[in-house]
Parts: C-alpha cells; sequence; structure tokens
C-alpha cells in the first residue's frame, strides 16, 4: 500500500474500540506519525456485537473514573467527528434474589457514594415503578444508577477512529501484522501484508500497541510479551418488536445470570452463565470477519426459562436474532494495560473481559497519558498487565481458567472468593504439609496458599457470605496463637529477588528511598519510588554479602518489581534475578518465637547477636538455614529462608519441636488481620504509585540525606509544602461489622474518603480499617479531633482514629 509509511512513532495493532481510542486519544495529544492496523475492517472482532452497556460504578475508585470518563467522552464526540454514539443515560437497575446479593448492591451502593457516583437503593416496589414488566418474584431490593446508559458499540469506534484521523492518526483497515521484529528488550518494526496478501512491507517504529482483543495473546506471542486472555462464547437474543415498548432502564439480574436492554423497540437479554464454553483453543480463523459462532440453544435455555418468568412479556415475543459471538477474558476479570513487563515498548490494552465499551475511552485516555509523560497517570495496579505471571499465559491454564471468569462478572463477589479453576500449579515445598494438617487452601498468581486451617472433622472448604464466614473463629485462634504463644505459617510464595554485582549497593541506593550501606546481615524495610514520591514497591532488602542483596517482595507483585528495578539499571553493573522457587519461608511468630528457635538449632537468637532487622545464617535440625528478624505480624519472630531441597526436613524439625511450646500452624488470614491491627500497609490497597511516601506515614524509611535516588526531589518537596491527606488507623467501635476495603469514611458527618484496606482485629475487638484522610493545613492532632464513622453497606458506625498503631504503638513486642 503505497500510502502506508516506511516509518512510525507507533504502530496500534488492532481496529476495535480499544485500538481506536488510543489512536484517538495520542492523536489529541500531538502525537504524529501515529499508524493503527486493522486485519479486517474497523470493528470486526468483538466490537460489531457487543451490548453497548454503559456503567459508571468499577470495583475501585480509579476504575469507575476511567468508566466515567468515557461516557463523558463519548457524549461528545458526536458534536466532535459527526458520528452519533447513540449514547443514552436511561440509568440501569441491578436486583437482587437473596440476602447475599442485597447486601452486596448495599454495599456497592454505599461505595458509589464514596466514588461519587450518584446512586439509589430500591425497594422492590420502587423497582417496580421504574421498571414496570418486572416480576417481583423473589426480588428482595436493588440500587438505581441514574447516570448509566447505553450506547453503540460500533459507531463509537467509529467517531474514535474518524476523531484519529482529524487529529492526523492514520487508519488503515485490511492490513494485518504478519510479524514483529525485535533487537533485546524491544521492537523495532512491524511486518505487514494486505489481507488479499497482495501486498507485503514492514514499518520501522518506536513502539506498538497490542489493542488485538481475542488476538492479544497471538500478537503478543509475536512481540515478545505474555498477554493471556482466552475467547469464550458469548451469548444473547433479540426479540421481534413490542408493540408500546418505550424507553427503559438497564435491567442487571445477576443471581439469574442475564442482564436485560432495550433498544429500538425490542428486548436484548445477555446471558453470563456460570459455566463458560472456551472457544478457538486451536487458533482463531484467519477468516474471522463479522462472525457469528454456531447457536447453543441448549447451553442458554436456563438462562432464557428463568428471564421469560422474570420477565413474562418475553413469552409472548418472538425471538428475532439468537446471537453467539466471542470475547476475551483474562485470568482475573480485569484487562490488561500498560507496559508490557518483558519488552520496554511494547503496550497492551486487551482482554476486557465484555466491559470493554465502557472502558474503552478510559483505557484509551490514560495508557495515552502513560506513554506521553512516561508514568501512570495514577495508580492503574488493577489492570496493569505486569501483574500477569509468566505461566498464565499457557493456553491450557487459560482454557480451564476461562470456564469460570465469564460467569465471575454477575457471581455473587463475595469477601476472600476463590477461584475454582486451573488451580494447583505452583506449590511451595511445604503444601502436602500443610494439606495434611487441616490447611485450607486460596490462591493468588498462582500460588497455592494456606488462607486458614481447619479444625478435626471440619469442613475444610469456604462457606462464603459477608457476614463472619465459616473459618471466622479459625483465624480467630490462630491470631490469638500469635499474639500469645507462637505460630508458624508458609512465606514461601513471597517474590525472592536477587541483585548481585559490584555496583549492587549503588545501585540499590539508586533506585530504593532506604539506605543500603549497611552492614552484611543488617535487613531494610524500604520503597522504591518514582519521581512524584509515590510508591512503586514495598520490599524488604537483606544484605547478604559486599556484592549481593536479597530483595522480598509480595507475591502477586515479584514480576513487576523485578521490572522496575530492571528498567531502572542503566549503567549499573548488576545482575536481577528471580530466586522465588529456590528457597522455602517459614514465619516462626509469636512471644515464644525465640524458644522454638532456640530448641531445634545452636545458634544464638538473642538481642545482643541477631536484633531486629538483621539475618544469620544458622544450623536448623541435621540442615541448613537463613533467619530473618523481621515481621509483618508485629510480634517477635524470623522468616526462615532453607532450600527446597532441605524445605521438608526444616518443617518437620520446627513443627515436632514446637509441640511442645503450643506451636499453631497459622493463614494468610490471620497474616492478614495481625498486620492491620499493627497498622502495617498492604501494597495495592494502602500504598500505590500515587500515594506518596510521606501521605502514607512511611517518611521513617526514606533516607533523604543520600545524595540521589528516584523520588528524593519530591520527598522534599513534600516536606516542604506540608501533607495533603494522611493514612489513618480506623477501629470500629461496634463489634459486630466487618469492613473488607471500599467503605466510605464519614468525617464529621461527611464522607471524606474511603477505607484502602480492612480486616478484623481479633485482639483489639472490631473491625479495623485504614484509610485517607484529607488534611491539607491540619496538623495531626485536627484530624484526630473530628468524629468517625465508616458506613457498612448503607449503616453508619463510629470509629475510633489513629495514626499510630493501635496495636503496639512503640513496636516492643517486635524487640524483645
Amino acid at each position: 500500500m503505497s500510502d502506508l509509511p516506511k516509518r512510525a512513532r507507533v504502530v496500534i495493532v488492532g481496529g476495535g474500540v480499544v485500538g481506536c481510542s488510543v489512536a484517538y486519544h495520542l492523536a489529541k495529544l500531538g502525537w504524529q506519525d501515529v499508524v493503527l492496523l486493522e486485519r479486517k475492517q474497523l470493528t470486526s472482532g468483538t466490537t460489531w456485537h457487543a451490548a453497548g452497556l454503559i456503567g459508571q460504578l468499577r470495583a475501585s475508585a480509579n476504575m469507575t473514573k476511567l468508566a466515567r470518563y468515557s461516557a463523558e467522552l463519548y457524549r461528545g464526540l458526536e458534536e466532535e467527528t459527526g458520528v452519533a454514539t447513540g449514547l443514552r443515560q436511561g440509568g440501569s437497575i441491578s436486583v437482587a434474589l437473596t440476602p447475599e446479593r442485597r447486601e452486596e448492591l448495599n454495599r456497592q451502593a454505599a461505595m458509589a457514594r464514596a466514588f461519587g457516583v450518584p446512586v439509589e437503593e430500591l425497594s422492590p416496589e420502587e423497582i417496580k415503578q421504574r421498571y414496570e414488566h418486572i416480576n417481583l418474584d423473589g426480588v428482595t431490593g436493588g440500587v438505581w444508577l441514574p447516570t448509566d446508559g447505553q450506547a453503540d458499540p460500533a459507531n463509537i469506534a467509529l467517531a474514535l477512529a474518524k476523531g484519529a484521523r482529524q487529529n492526523g492518526a492514520l487508519v488503515k483497515e485490511r492490513v494485518k501484522v504478519t510479524g514483529i521484529a525485535r533487537d533485546g528488550r524491544r521492537v523495532t518494526g512491524v511486518d505487514w501484508a494486505t489481507d488479499n496478501g497482495g501486498e507485503t512491507g514492514h514499518i520501522a517504529c518506536d513502539m506498538i500497541v497490542n489493542c488485538a482483543g481475542m488476538w492479544g495473546h497471538e500478537v503478543g506471542r509475536m512481540a515478545g510479551v505474555n498477554v493471556p486472555l482466552h475467547a469464550c462464547e458469548h451469548f444473547y437474543i433479540v426479540t421481534e418488536g413490542i408493540d408500546g415498548l418505550g424507553q427503559l432502564p438497564v435491567l442487571r439480574v445477576p443471581d439469574e445470570c442475564a442482564y436485560y436492554k432495550e433498544d429500538a423497540g425490542k428486548i436484548l437479554l445477555g446471558a453470563f452463565e456460570p459455566k463458560a464454553k472456551p472457544w478457538g483453543m486451536n487458533g482463531i480463523p484467519d477468516s474471522f470477519e463479522f462472525d457469528q459462532l454456531p447457536e447453543d440453544f441448549d447451553h442458554f435455555e436456563p438462562i432464557l426459562e428463568a428471564a421469560v418468568n422474570r420477565m413474562p412479556m418475553l413469552a409472548e415475543a418472538g425471538i428475532h436474532t439468537f446471537f453467539n459471538g466471542p470475547e476475551s477474558f483474562t485470568p482475573d476479570d480485569a484487562y490488561h494495560l500498560g507496559l508490557a513487563p518483558e519488552m520496554d515498548n511494547v503496550w497492551v490494552a486487551a482482554g476486557f473481559n465484555s466491559i470493554g465499551i465502557q472502558s474503552a475511552g478510559g483505557a484509551g485516555h490514560a495508557l495515552s497519558q502513560w506513554m506521553d509523560s512516561g508514568r501512570k497517570p495514577f495508580d492503574l495496579g488493577d489492570v496493569d498487565i505486569a501483574r500477569m505471571q509468566p505461566f498464565q499465559g499457557n493456553r491450557h491454564y487459560l482454557f480451564e481458567r476461562s470456564k469460570e471468569t465469564l460467569g465471575l462478572l454477575y457471581a455473587d463477589h463475595f469477601p476472600y472468593l476463590q477461584k475454582r479453576t486451573a488451580r494447583g500449579v505452583r506449590r511451595s515445598p511445604f503444601h502436602h504439609h500443610l494439606l495434611e494438617r487441616g490447611a485450607v487452601m486460596g490462591e493468588i498468581a498462582g500460588w497455592e496458599r494456606a488462607n486458614w486451617f481447619a479444625t478435626d472433622g471440619q469442613e475444610r472448604e469456604y462457606r462464603y457470605g459477608w457476614g463472619r464466614q465459616n473459618w471466622f473463629e479459625n483465624a480467630a485462634a490462630e491470631h490469638r496463637a500469635i499474639r500469645t504463644g507462637v505460630g508458624m505459617y508458609d512465606m514461601s510464595s513471597f517474590g525472592k529477588i536477587r541483585v548481585e554485582g559490584p555496583d549492587a549497593e549503588a545501585f540499590l541506593n539508586h533506585v530504593g528511598g532506604g539506605d543500603y550501606s549497611v552492614p552484611n546481615g543488617k535487613i531494610v524495610y524500604t520503597q522504591f519510588l518514582n519521581d512524584q514520591g509515590g510508591i512503586e514497591a514495598d520490599v524488604t532488602v537483606t544484605r547478604l554479602s559486599e556484592t549481593a542483596y536479597l530483595v522480598v517482595t509480595p507475591a502477586a507483585t515479584r514480576l513487576a518489581d523485578q521490572t522496575w528495578m530492571e528498567r531502572h539499571k542503566g549503567a549499573f553493573n548488576v545482575v536481577i534475578t528471580d530466586v522465588t522457587a529456590g528457597e522455602g519461608v517459614l514465619a516462626v511468630m509469636g512471644p515464644d518465637a525465640r524458644d522454638v528457635l532456640q530448641s531445634v538449632s545452636p545458634n544464638d537468637f538473642s538481642n545482643e547477636r541477631n536484633p531486629f532487622g538483621t539475618a544469620q545464617e544458622i544450623e536448623l535440625g541435621m540442615g541448613l538455614a537463613r533467619v530473618h528478624r523481621v515481621s509483618y505480624v508485629g510480634e517477635l519472630g524470623w522468616e526462615i529462608y532453607v532450600s527446597a531441597d532441605m524445605a521438608g526436613h526444616a518443617f518437620e524439625t520446627l513443627y515436632e519441636a514446637g509441640q511442645d511450646h503450643g506451636l499453631k500452624l497459622c493463614g494468610m488470614h490471620m497474616m492478614d488481620s495481625c498486620r492491620i491491627e499493627k497498622g502495617f500497609r498492604h501494597f495495592g490497597h494502602d500504598i500505590t504509585c500515587e500515594d506518596h511516601v510521606l501521605e502514607a506515614g512511611l517518611g521513617f524509611a526514606v533516607k533523604t540525606g543520600k545524595l540521589d535516588f528516584i523520588g528524593r526531589d519530591a520527598v522534599l518537596r513534600k516536606k516542604q509544602a506540608g501533607l495533603a491527606k494522611r493514612l489513618v488507623q480506623f477501629r470500629l467501635t461496634d463489634p459486630e461489622p466487618l469492613v473488607y476495603h471500599n467503605e466510605p469514611v464519614l468525617r464529621d458527618g461527611e464522607i471524606v474518603g474511603y477505607l484502602s484496606s480492612g480486616a478484623y482485629g481479633h485482639h483489639l475487638g472490631g473491625a479495623i480499617g485504614m484509610g485517607y484522610v484529607p488534611c491539607e493545613g491540619e496538623s495531626a492532632e485536627q484530624v484526630l479531633a473530628s468524629s468517625y464513622e465508616i458506613d457498612v453497606a448503607g449503616t453508619r458506625v463510629k470509629a475510633e482514629a489513629s495514626l499510630k498503631p493501635m496495636y503496639d504503638p512503640k513496636s516492643e513486642r517486635v524487640k524483645v
């Protein structure tokens, strides 16, 4: 094609609504030489058959911000481009058929208030007033979101494409990317061929954006990056025209896996069934363009039967269209956005899990800002592709997981809900030891982890709910063991990254806020900051030798944290290696922890030899180990690192010796409740890339006396300007309600924020939460002088507030 350039600043692969949004936003920023290549015709993959629902409320504040931006963008696109988007903000109603769903909707309504989204709880009678056609059998209540709506998916994409062209972008149809050239960690260009194969060529480029939708996995492989997603069949029916059917809000009945959309006098009934049908296991046909998949009425029939009961007029309406088309789904039901960790100039916006239309505007806006400035515009951790683990690109894994993820969109979103499919991939060396002793496993980043331990005769599975789940008392007993005796739990899943080389000390002093010029064996709790003072990683760094350090990270962020270091390595002579699987880690914590360790090792665990914040090599039983005296639960204790070959022996030695001291095996739920009592931050919730390290209360970990490190200037500026917000710990004074996260925080009767994390404090005797409170121009005393409440599912509960940890504020217990 003679009009295709030889060179571009960026090549966008894929012309669905997301690719068109990225092109539009980059062009609006003034980028020149933006090229979008679409293999067939714009929207011909999955965009054209989307239902076009525009929801405002998402699971976090920033995802809600992106969804709201989409609606605002689409509202003005028609005037800008002349292409009608069909946006109609007629509102939406979600109804509950069970008490559990009613509680979920009430909690969502409270969250909406915290995020500034208009919302109203509805009784069954009020639902009927707004949606006269519904059968109220079994309906317990619902919520009304007046700013939700619907739009024309294909026209939104075409409007974005036209807007991109108007601002100088080149959008080409029927040009397929057939290969991607690479040099080290960078792509250098793309090979292309016309749809009919008549012409081929190459475009050299500075970067690419993978917006290939359900082809995203394949395009990712060509670019050397991992984009875990899998196509599934997605069903809906459209009725014949119904006489007198006026405009209606979108209706969702998640307990029946159904949504209803009125469109031009017809009803579209869509389904998110509990067990989905994966599609395209052997690849998507090259000829795919506006294709439909074969009907499967048997699969859809249970949804339709419930729908006819819920919407009786469907029984009289003829079916005009039975539609089955593919959509792509990711392993955790969150889309992929951002800079791929394997390469330094490959961006991804793909895998939108059936919410691509409502997400595309905001996703394109956020990604373009990130690409333009080199930093995230705000925390995008929910969707940052760096959260995906390498193994999650495995096709068999994706096939098994995708059976579940489609249905999870409308499943009950219970706290602590565990995925059922594609489990058991990553196991610690202690896995079978824990199972033999009653462990009930959860999963994070593929790791099987003991979340709690069942007692003899107790069922070893979760019974979910919004109140005290069946493991509540088990976790309470584990919590008490840690606080009053001794407990042991498996921390092997935490990331372990070795930084080694002659410049290791200088490199870490550049990339981290702490001081790493410390003796061998010293442990430094620290953060990696961005140039705004936001927290990119929350880690401990142990000096192993003159030239080697061990960086320990949360399990889910190991890849992201390692990638952050790799991208800031520059000319430093260091090697950065993931060694997570090489060592098992057991934490022995509690007032009696020293006695247990002393009984299995001849080494000295006294404060004189092994004070808090230091590590030492020890003999353990008949083997060897390394112990780190640190704690994430706020008690005396050690993390015991042992090579995988001796892990089983270490466990058996510690467990057997611990029986004389009342040692109790503990799980991750215990760790979470203990850490929140102690006010320890949880990365991804309490601290993120947009939370300034000083406002997070972590200034003690930043050593500005160092000449230079990333974020130093931002820390100094904040010290000069003062804090705009503070991270506050709350305890509900009523011991019964439970908090999880996103519950609104009210200060003197007004919503000022929301909880970033929450758990039950078994020692403190109430639910504990953490959340940021605006405080510009205020002292700490003024912040604490106010009256605070937490909105729990619509009920305001009084809360005590503290800027110091409510448990052991002077950290005396970890240093005894």
